[in-house]
Order: C-alpha cells, then structure tokens, then sequence
C-alpha cells in the first residue's frame, strides 16, 4: 500500500483521483441506460424481460416475475436458524434506532387568530432495489426496508436480481421477509429501476427508489429522477482512519480490507501522524491479503485507491479528513472523542478502536446506506426523514388577515404581480 506526505499538492491530487469514481465520470454508459430505460418506458413487462434474458440469462413471464408464498417458505428452508437469528437481532437495534428519528404533525395557534404548522406524511410506494452480482447483500435489505416501514410508507416494492434458475437468492428473500417488504419481484439493473419510475403490467410504479447498484443502476436512477424520487446517486464505497501513534496496526489493516474487498473502485485510506504505524499497517496488509477469499479484488482496489497519508500533525490530518468527506471514517486516537467535535463531514464516525466498520454495515443499528464520493459535505445517511413529507399548514381568520394586507399587497405590487395583490384587497372591498 502507497505511503506518500500529506500536502496541498499531494491532497489535492488525490481528491482528483478519488473523484474519477464518482457515476458522473462515466458518460459513456448513458447512452446504453437511456436505451434501456425507454424501452421500458415504451414496452412495459415485454422489454422487462427482454433485458433480463440478456443480462441475467433467466426466462421470466408475468406469472414468474413475481416472488410468491411458496418462494419465500422455501428460502426460510435453505437459510440457517444462524443466520435468521442475526437478522432477527440487527433488526432490533436497527429499528430501535430509527423509531428515534420519526417526526411528527405539529401545529401552532396564536390568539390573533393564526394558525401554522407541518403535516408529516408517509410517502404512498417506496421501490427498494437490491443488487445480486458479484456479492449478496442481505444486510443492504434491512437498511433500506426498516426506515420506510418506521415512516409509515404504505406499500414497499423489492427489486431484485434471479439467477438463471429464476430464482432470487434465499438470504436476501428471508431478509426483505422479516424486514417488511410487502411485494418482490425479479427483476435487476436498469430495467428494475425503469419498472419502478414508470410502472409495467406486472411491476408497480413508485414514488420514490432507493437502494445501492451498480453503474448502470446509479445512472438508471439519475435518469429517472424527476418522474420519481430517488435516495442518491452513490458511488463505489470508502473508507478513511484517522490514527495515531497509539492506534493498533492490525486492527487498522483489517478496517482498510473491509471495504477494499467490495469491488475494485472501492477507496481505503489511512492518514496517521505515526511513521511507525504507517509501516506496520502496509506489512498487515499485505499479511492479510494473503489469506483473505477476495485477494484478486483487494489487490486491485489498494492498487488504485488505497493510500497511507502521512501526517505532521492531528490537526493537518483532520483539515484532510474533512476535505475527503469520506463515506466511512474510524478516528483510533488517544482521545477519540476530542477529535470527533472537529469532523465536520463524514457518512458515518466510528470512534475507538472496537468500532470498526463492519459493525455499522450489520448490527449496531444506524443506517449504512451512506454519502459517497465527497457527498458527507453536504448529504446524510439514509434515515426515516427519506420517507416521509412535510406539507405547510396555514391558517388566518379574517381578524387576524386585516392588520397585515397592506403589507401583503404592497409586496405583491413591489414584484408587479397585481393578482396577487387583488387576491388580498378583494377581502376587505367595502
């Protein structure tokens, strides 16, 4: 793993780099998803699953499309009482930490005879999209379903790539089971994201989408927005540690591998103050690499994106942390907490040494699904708010309209709209 100073220069060209994995970098794709999302906008089911005998090499009709009864009770058979019984488990903690976040109607009356407020509504129909591919992702299920069940979204609408086989994988079915979601269908890529801005014969139209994906996914989504609403548009994921000299090298090495085994545009970084920490993480890595089952996507991910940062001191080190606005960021330092109250941008903070990462992805309760590529600047995890919307509430008796018309009026003309204006003086002609 590259070890280099942190300077300006040396800063600044890394956010350069960091940057080309963003999904705005990669145009050429869209011509290739704007053709997918027409047809089925266009062609409904057919095109549906057209692109997913192409893509997937599954043969689907609109009598197979959808998960059924018997598809689920046969998944609930091939996962483990193990492995039910963690999800069971982070559910609870998951949960438990979004009911925190709901927020409610709220009216204020005054004795002028005004009233304002903000109704809270649950939005209708929420599509969740969850990726196949390379890795299964059970966990990704219960972080977008629990926030919209906790809103009080009326119905939620899976997406989800099948084999060839036509069938969905068995830990992701038990998870969007117990998670709430209400319909599953078959269906990936672009074409499921398509399916859910405008609707098929088979595959309602939502309101809003959410959920992590690949390219052509994250440009789907991009290009439906407008017709619907969408979570974000995310890119590969990160890491970034913030350590001292008192930080333990093993454990820093296996929080870079944790999200460098993802994919090969993943980011894993390192800024220490410490030389020696500096170079017993890159012997770590290179120790753990060795042995661990992703070794060929490790390899290629730390090749490109994965950096040591050398510090002269804690102060420089977190100006850079801020500037990267990572997606992950561990702060393994003598006093953890201090450093805390100067981050300013970061998907998710994990503070102390038994903090790390993967506890976040799984079972400590807050939402993973998290800003990417610089985001944290001024995006949040994904949370209960994501699910819901605000409409103003305003009311004026007569009494309390007269003292202020004038005023009313007087804007309106200021800005030359006189209807505007008439709609008020109409109130009070003689």
């Amino acid at each position: 793993m590259r070890t280099i100073k942190l300077t300006k220069e040396s800063k600044q060209n890394l956010l350069r780099d960091l940057l080309k994995r963003s999904p705005a970098s990669y145009g050429e794709y869209e011509g290739k998803v704007a053709d997918i999302v027409n047809a089925v906008r266009e062609k409904g089911d057919a095109a549906v699953f057209e692109f997913t005998e192409r893509f997937d090499k599954a043969k689907l009709t609109a009598e197979s499309i959808r998960v059924t009864e018997d598809e689920l009770q046969a998944a609930y058979a091939q996962v483990s009482p193990e492995l039910l019984e963690v999800i069971r488990k982070a559910l609870i903690n998951i949960r438990s930490y979004h009911e925190k976040q709901k927020r409610y109607s709220w009216f204020d009356s005054q004795p002028n005879g005004t009233m304002l407020g903000q109704k809270v509504s649950p939005l209708a129909k929420v599509g969740v999209y969850v990726p196949g591919g390379k890795a299964v992702y059970p966990s990704s299920v219960l972080m977008n379903i629990v926030p919209a069940k906790t809103a009080g979204v009326g119905k939620i609408v899976m997406t989800t790539p099948c084999g060839k086989d036509g069938k969905v994988n068995p830990n992701t079915l038990v998870a969007a089971h117990e998670a709430g979601a209400d319909e599953i269908y078959k269906a990936g890529g672009a074409q499921a994201i398509a399916a859910l801005a405008f609707g098929t014969e088979s595959i309602p139209k939502v309101d809003k989408i959410v959920g992590p994906g690949n390219i052509y996914v994250a440009l789907a989504k991009k290009a439906v927005y407008g017709h619907v609403s969408i979570d974000s548009i995310a890119g590969p994921s990160e890491i970034l540690v913030l350590a001292d000299e008192s930080a333990d090298p093993r454990f820093v090495a296996a929080d870079l591998l944790s999200q460098a085994e993802h994919d090969e545009m993943a980011s894993a970084i390192l800024i220490t103050t410490s030389e020696e920490l500096a170079r017993r993480v890159s012997e770590e890595i290179d120790k753990f690499t060795e042995v661990l089952s992703r070794k060929e996507i490790i390899l290629k991910s730390l090749d490109n994106y994965g950096y040591i940062l050398l510090a002269d001191n804690m102060e420089e080190a977190i100006d850079a942390a801020n500037e990267i606005a990572s997606e992950h960021l561990e702060i393994v330092t003598k006093e953890p907490f201090q450093v805390m109250t100067k981050i300013q941008n970061a998907g998710a903070i994990f503070i102390g040494e038994y903090s790390s990462e993967p506890l976040g992805d799984y079972f400590a309760g807050p939402n993973h699904v998290l800003p990417t590529n610089g985001t944290a600047k001024f995006f949040s995890p994904l949370s209960v708010d994501d699910f819901v919307k605000k409409s103003s509430i305003i009311y004026y008796s007569r009494e309390a309209l007269e003292p202020v018309c004038e005023d009313i009026i007087k804007f309106a003309e200021a800005e030359q709209l006189t209807a505007h204006a008439n709609s008020i003086r109409v109130r009070f002609e003689k």
